[in-house]
């Protein structure tokens, strides 16, 4: 499991951003296949150029912790939404409510290297991810 700390030192190792540009595409590839049943209007990133989907899920052996699938048609913003999986992968509801989005931007200097179109959906992957987080709250018994 990643964390921030890690892929800041990552960022820092490669240096210049077509590198970073080229790990992020990379990340993306790796990005474990989202079934086909998620890939609805429901899960679908709304505020996003590109189309990207989200689900989350909890495993039956680890219930208090949240999963996410997903999946993305651009590269560049695939590679992201697989570091965002990774930042939230295996976490509580309350520890992915914590997510700063802001603090992201700013220590993988991504606000000066993304559109501002892609950052505003980079955000709306964030949210959304909240709220599907909480809504697994909402559907316990």
């Amino acid at each position: 499991m990643s964390n921030l700390d890690e892929i800041v030192e990552i960022f820092e190792l490669l240096g210049d951003w077509e590198q970073r540009y080229e790990y992020l595409n990379d990340r993306g590839e790796q990005l474990q296949t989202m079934p086909k049943a998620y890939m609805r209007d429901e899960y679908k990133v709304k505020g996003c150029m590109s189309n990207v989907y989200i689900y989350a899920y909890r495993n039956e052996e680890e219930p208090h912790l949240v999963y996410f699938y997903g999946d993305c048609d651009t590269a560049t913003i695939k590679g992201i939404l697989s570091l965002l999986i990774d930042l939230c992968n295996g976490k509580t509801v309350e520890e992915i409510q914590l997510i700063d989005m802001d603090e992201i931007f700013e220590r993988l200097n991504l606000a000066e290297h993304l559109s501002p179109n892609r950052h505003f959906g980079i955000y709306a992957i964030v949210e959304l991810m909240k709220q599907q987080a909480l809504q697994l709250t909402q559907i316990e018994v």
